[in-house]
């Protein structure tokens, strides 16, 4: 999905000793212009690699705008004959939640904005205000809906892009192809999104450690060594801080306001989210990251009913600080 992919989170993937009914196998590659890990508990003859090696495929057909032939980018070129998959369905109608949720701030049509600051998959332009304005006609989610599988929009230049969303569908995917071989203890981290289910092979809880944004930590403790504890549910964090460049003096980040047309520019330096599928973690991490450090503290408070987990990473006159919410905080594994 994105040719380069800049993680927020390390894996740690703890030797333990083995079950003695189930192996513990791990299958590791590249794809989607990253990397990916997954570690299962199975018997033997229960290598799954070239089912998942086909999957990477399969999705990448459906929502990678890299490839020509694919799904979406057939639809962002208007051609009326393609059909929504099961694949598309499913990131479209997710897409179309969270960006009801958040009033547009989460937006899967600023395709045509990425474009423009070298992020997408076209030719990067020289940016200004005219070019923006022009640009901003076509972003908006409520611009495209699924009639009977095809895509209907408002105008023919709006496009899509889901690779704020796509990965942590992927990692979904995976995990529905492991459960429905009877895999119950998984940990499955497609570029750093990730869902962890059951335990490993010593019986212990699967841990991630989250990677800080800045060195200087006001919280008087490297995040490198911040270890946290993910049962059955998933997780995916989103940052400015790494992918951008510097143009005239300027800086430009690949997280895009919709309403502005700008790169996201605020207090937050990243956004964690523990969420039930990774899918709905991917897309609100980069939801909080447009809405910055306040706003997304409101957010929250408003819509607890989503039932979200987060570690913010923000900027306070020049030194890193954290916020964790009560739910993410009792899941923070002190033991090391």
């Amino acid at each position: 999905m994105k040719r380069i992919i800049f993680s927020t989170v390390a894996i740690f993937l703890l030797a333990g000793c083995k079950s003695e009914l189930l192996n513990t196998i791990q299958i590791s590659g590249a794809a989607q212009g990253t990397t990916y890990h997954i570690t299962y508990l199975a018997g033997q003859q229960s290598n799954y690699r070239e089912a998942i090696d086909s999957i990477f495929k399969k999705i990448d057909l459906s929502l990678s705008t890299y490839q020509p032939g694919s799904v979406i980018s057939k639809m962002n070129r208007n051609d009326t004959a393609v059909l929504a998959d099961e694949y598309f369905s499913d990131v479209f109608a997710k897409s179309m939640e969270v960006s009801e949720k958040t009033k547009g701030l989460f937006d899967v049509t600023v395709a045509p904005v990425i474009n423009a600051y070298g992020f997408g998959f076209t030719k990067k332009e020289k940016i200004t205000q005219p070019l923006i304005d022009s640009l901003l006609r076509y972003i908006g989610y409520k611009k495209v809906r699924l009639a009977d599988r095809k895509l209907v929009k408002e105008l023919p230049q709006v496009m899509l892009d889901f690779n704020a969303i796509a990965q942590g569908y992927t990692v979904d995917v995976l995990s529905s192809f492991l459960e429905s071989k009877g895999i119950r203890h998984y940990l499955v981290e497609v570029g750093g999104e990730l869902r962890a289910k059951g335990k490993k092979g010593d019986d212990s809880d699967w841990i991630v450690g989250i990677e800080q944004p800045e060195e200087n930590n006001a919280d008087g403790a490297s995040l490198n060594n911040l270890r946290v504890r993910i049962k059955d549910k998933s997780l995916a964090t989103s940052g400015n801080y790494k992918k951008f460049y510097i143009e005239n003096g300027k800086k430009y980040a690949h997280i895009i306001n919709p309403f502005t047309g700008y790169p996201a520019m605020n207090n937050l330096l990243s956004a964690t989210v523990i969420a039930s599928d990774c899918m709905t973690a991917d897309a609100y991490a980069t939801a909080f990251m447009v809405m910055g450090l306040d706003k997304a503290r409101q957010f929250l408070a408003e819509n607890k009913n989503l039932g979200l987990e987060v570690l913010f990473i923000y900027d306070e006159k020049g030194i890193s600080k954290t916020y964790m919410s009560k739910e993410f905080e009792a899941n923070v594994d002190i033991s090391h």
